[in-house]
């Protein structure tokens, strides 16, 4: 991917919002992958002409397989505020997902405590008082049902690694494409998660701010769904 291929939702002085594309890391790794991150650097440096190494705060993280919309800090002051609200849950972060399966509850809360095994880099529910054991909640609302499939739209309340993907296989529907948390019910593609909604704070105005990108709907399975039901 080349800086001209950026996604550009929103750019000021303070904050650069763009969409990252699946399978994309979200900032340099131990792959030694091209990344969004240092695309995003480069687009600034090229763009205003700007010496030396340029600031890039990274506020949040996608997967590598799941796309959608992100915020970088063009400034300290700004990743400073953006983190900030963050840890206090000023941020709204809502995804899509295409699970396989139709959940038992078609509109639930789902807490649970993941823990990761960085040897194999899974993550697993366990109970509270296992070692590692951090505290995981998100919301779901199912907006359409087709072929065994489920449409549902998924709040973050915490942002642990993998969350969506765990959470939603423990209720036996699993993201569709997920090959690591699927199971036997696991189904071969692209990952059908994508963040399709961020909510904050500007950090230097204070302006309510929503950016949104629908996933690419020509695609299987997104195009089995009618997004006209979600405006």
């Amino acid at each position: 991917m080349e800086i001209s291929e950026l996604n550009i939702l929103y750019e000021d002085n303070h904050i650069i919002v763009v969409l990252k594309p699946q399978m994309l890391p979200c900032c340099p790794d131990e792959s030694g992958d091209n990344n969004l991150f240092d695309l995003v650097k480069e687009y600034i440096k090229v763009t205003y002409n700007k010496p030396g190494n340029v600031f890039l705060g990274l506020i949040h993280r996608l997967d590598r397989p799941t796309g959608g919309v992100m915020v970088f800090a063009k400034t300290s002051k700004a990743a400073a505020r953006l983190s900030e609200q963050l840890k206090s849950g000023g941020f709204e972060k809502r995804y899509f997902a295409v699970l396989c399966g139709v959940p038992q509850r078609k509109r639930a809360v789902l807490e649970n405590y993941l823990r990761k095994n960085s040897v194999n880099n899974m993550v697993y529910v366990c109970t509270q008082t296992e070692e590692g054991a951090k505290f995981a909640s998100l919301e779901y609302v199912v907006k359409e049902e087709k072929a065994g499939l489920s449409l549902a739209e998924i709040k973050l309340n915490t942002g642990r690694t993998h969350q969506i993907r765990v959470q939603t296989a423990s209720l036996n529907c699993p993201v569709y494409g997920d090959m690591r948390y699927g199971g036997e019910k696991a189904v071969k593609g692209k990952l059908a998660l994508w963040a399709y909604s961020l909510r904050f704070s500007h950090p230097t105005t204070g302006d309510a701010l929503r950016f949104m990108i629908e996933p690419p709907k020509v695609e299987a399975p997104w195009k089995f769904f009618d997004f006209d039901i979600l405006n």
